[in-house]
């Protein structure tokens, strides 16, 4: 599957399969996630893989009621290292390079997924606080995004999007 195929295919899956995703490929996403280009090559993702169906059930009351994060079979937790970030980069280090980093291995994920037959969906609706408290994370790690990770049990329609011409400015805005 070419990069092109495989970001305008992939869709946010709320709906999965009751199979288990094999151990082999949840592997290969994270390998995946950790090629993603990242400030001064500091890398500064952690990743959490929850199966543990307490745990995820607990992950849908700081997901503001999502009750497809606990059908997922796994669930992949991406987190930004602040403190990396802030050595490297001070305040805007902290503030934006890691949230920009690990967002982009968060994308490789969703990519990635989507070319192995696996679907997705980016959570990014929680209460951060209590995503911390679950998943015991230390301060100056910061949860980023909660993604469900299944074999898809729905094929959603593409959705539209806004067209080039509204949204590239040449030389100025």
């Amino acid at each position: 599957m070419d990069v092109f195929e495989a970001v305008k295919g992939r869709r946010s899956i709320r709906a999965f399969e009751s199979r288990g995703v094999p151990a082999e490929l949840v592997e290969k996403l994270v390998d995946v996630a950790r090629w993603a280009p990242s400030a001064g090559n500091i890398q500064p993702w952690e990743f959490i893989v929850v199966r543990n169906l307490g745990i995820k059930r607990r992950l849908v009351e700081a997901a503001l009621g999502q009750g497809f994060v606990e059908e997922a079979p796994v669930v992949i937790i991406v987190c930004a290292d602040e403190y990396r970030c802030l050595m490297g980069y001070g305040v805007r280090g902290k503030t934006l390079y890691c949230i920009q980093d690990t967002t982009a291995a968060v994308q490789n994920i969703h990519l990635a997924a989507y070319s192995l037959g696996l679907g997705t969906c980016w959570v990014g609706a929680f209460i951060e606080e209590e995503a911390r408290k679950i998943l015991k994370i230390p301060q100056g790690i910061r949860p980023v995004a909660i993604i469900p990770v299944g074999y898809p049990a729905e094929s959603p329609l593409p959705r539209g999007r806004r067209p080039v011409s509204q949204i590239v400015h040449h030389e100025t805005f």
